[in-house]
């Protein structure tokens, strides 16, 4: 039941508009945009090293299920989808940085957060060069897939329905992230 209650999800999903809630308001224009895009940084802890994007990492099948938990795997890996309201990274509002469960490459920081009310964690844009993107047919209609740009992990899909000046919802699934807090904390 809950498969089929997910899939009846996933095909009205991009047509019900979603409630957007931002942490914090988003910058009202794209120049505010591209300021926290560039200044991404200042949301790390101290100390912490984070890959290059431009350092492929590739593994064998073997060593990825060595290196994440079975639910990452699915979805890094097998371009699976965790269940909406299953990640703790949703109620996640401390100022930190969210980076690639698979290789720790920095893809969001917590200003570029927003709550949707899909059930999985959403942002309105990304750290620069940290996606690439494809096409998926995998629910019969075409949809916007994005990966890492390190390592090739599935992590969700874009869509055109986000708060604005950007529109844009980048729906990620938790167990693809891991949380980096600002103070250096336990992610």
């Amino acid at each position: 039941m809950q498969r089929r209650t997910l899939l009846k999800f996933l095909a009205v999903g991009p047509f019900v508009p979603h409630v957007a809630h931002v942490h914090a308001a988003p910058p009202k224009t794209m120049k505010g945009i591209e300021e926290m895009q560039n200044n991404w940084k200042t949301l790390l802890a101290p100390g912490t090293e984070v890959p290059n994007p431009a350092e492929p990492l590739k593994l064998a099948k073997e060593e990825w299920r060595k290196r994440l938990p079975q639910s990452a795997y699915k979805v890094l890996r097998e371009e699976d989808t965790e269940r909406p309201g299953t990640s703790p990274l949703n109620d996640e509002k401390r100022p930190g940085v969210f980076v690639c469960a698979g290789c720790g490459l920095p893809l969001f920081t917590s200003e570029m957060k927003f709550e949707s009310g899909t059930g999985w964690p959403s942002f309105f844009t990304t750290i620069p060069g940290a996606l690439e993107t494809k096409t998926d047919y995998k629910i019969l209609y075409p949809r916007t897939e994005y990966h890492c740009a390190r390592c090739g992990g599935h992590h969700g899909h874009l869509f055109d329905d986000g708060p604005q000046p950007t529109g844009k919802r980048y729906c990620n699934n938790g167990v693809a992230l891991k949380f980096i807090p600002q103070s250096g904390g336990k992610a």
